[in-house]
Formats: structure tokens, C-alpha cells, sequence
């Protein structure tokens, strides 16, 4: 499960729809409703929120209106709740980790986007999060 910190719309397609999936998934785990993913490292920054559900629902809301500017059809039914005043704090080195992981992704899946984002140390963030000094996130699952 990949919950990026960077803004949706740097992702490719694929990407997107991956997302939009996990998310989903992410906020059924929040609601209770699966026995797995519990304990997924990537849900940590909702739980520790106030209201994990509306910060995970708020998530999806930005994901659907990145999907709606590709004119994807995302179901926006599909998201439980949301919050208007909603920001989770995110490190900058974390921005730095996601943007050299999602370039390592484009450079196989899409040549083209990884061209005009090659040049890039960190990536803007996803509208929910604030960008601030510090370490890669102590969540973050380093690929092998």
C-alpha cells in the first residue's frame, strides 16, 4: 500500500488508479471494515489524526478531483467523510524519499512524465499536508 505525500497530480495513470484502490482500501480499514491491513504503517498519519476517517475521506476528495481534471471516472459516493479544515504535517525529507521513489516508477512505466519530472528533488504534497524540516517519516517502509 503506497499512500503518496506528494501531490496526486504528478502520478501517472496507473498511479492514480493504484491510489484511488489502496485509499479505499485505507479508509475501509478505518471504518472497521476489513480484518487486514490494521496495523499498515501508511494509515499511522490518519490514526493520529482526530478524525481518521474524514482525514482519509478528505484524502480521497483530492484524489477524486485530480481524477475528474484527467476525466476519470472515480465514484466520489465511495468516500465516508470529510473534513474542510484538515492539515497533517509531513517531512520534508519524506517529500524528497516519495519523489525519488515515484521517479524510479515513471522512469519503467512512463518515460515521457519522468522526462519533465526528472530535474525535481522534492515534489509538492498532497493538498492535506503541510510541508516541514525533518527526517523521512518513521512510517515510511523502504523498498528493497
Amino acid at each position: 500500500m503506497r499512500i503518496w505525500s506528494i501531490h496526486p497530480k504528478y502520478l501517472d495513470a496507473k498511479g492514480l488508479v493504484a491510489l484511488w484502490r489502496e485509499t479505499l482500501l485505507a479508509q475501509k480499514v478505518l471504518d472497521g471494515k476489513t480484518k487486514g491491513y490494521k496495523n499498515h504503517p501508511q494509515l499511522e498519519r490518519f490514526k493520529a489524526t482526530k478524525d481518521p476517517l474524514a482525514s482519509v475521506g478528505t484524502y480521497l476528495l483530492h484524489v477524486v478531483e485530480e481524477a475528474e481534471r484527467r476525466s476519470y471516472r472515480f465514484d466520489k459516493t465511495k468516500i465516508l467523510k470529510t473534513s474542510s479544515r484538515l492539515i497533517i504535517k509531513v517531512t520534508k525529507m519524506q517529500l524528497e524519499y516519495e519523489t525519488q521513489h515515484l521517479l524510479m516508477k515513471l522512469k519503467k512505466r512512463d518515460p515521457k512524465r519522468f522526462a519533465e519530472l526528472s530535474e525535481k528533488k522534492t515534489l509538492p504534497p498532497h493538498p492535506i499536508f503541510k510541508s516541514v524540516a525533518g527526517p523521512v517519516e518513521s512510517w515510511e517502509r523502504f523498498d528493497k
